[in-house]
């Protein structure tokens, strides 16, 4: 008695559910974002600010999660910060994974080499 019962209700929801939405009222309306576009320039001194006010390890690792999220190698300045951070938190696991994260994600051997080059500088200080 009950299955029957659903079945008569489902297919009552189904009618006016069919009425009130016209597949085309769906289609017209799509919500885009009206934010405009972050340049490169941008993302990197954000990602520089952000290193620099770090204040515990969970928000360094939370940063470099957000920052390796994106779908570009970030900035050697962004990294430097990041490695920064990490030696006045006393973390060196973190600075470790900077390392590691770049490793990953720079996908030319020698393009990574340049990388460490440019943070030799870096890594020999701290």
């Amino acid at each position: 008695m009950f299955g029957i019962r659903a079945a008569i209700t489902r297919a009552a929801v189904a009618r006016t559910t069919a009425t009130r939405c016209a597949p085309s009222a769906l289609i017209s309306c799509r919500l885009y974002s009206d934010h405009p576009e972050e340049t490169y320039e941008q993302f990197t001194n954000r990602y520089v600010k952000f290193f620099e006010n770090v204040d515990d390890t969970f928000e360094l690792k939370r940063g470099l999660n957000n920052c390796f999220a994106y779908d570009i190698v970030p900035d050697v300045a962004i990294c430097e910060a990041a490695l920064r951070a990490a030696r006045r938190l006393d973390d060196y696991a973190t600075g470790a994974r900077v390392f590691e994260a770049l490793k990953i994600r720079i996908d030319k051997e020698s393009d990574y080499h340049n990388y460490l080059q440019a943070l030799k500088p870096v890594k020999d200080e701290l």
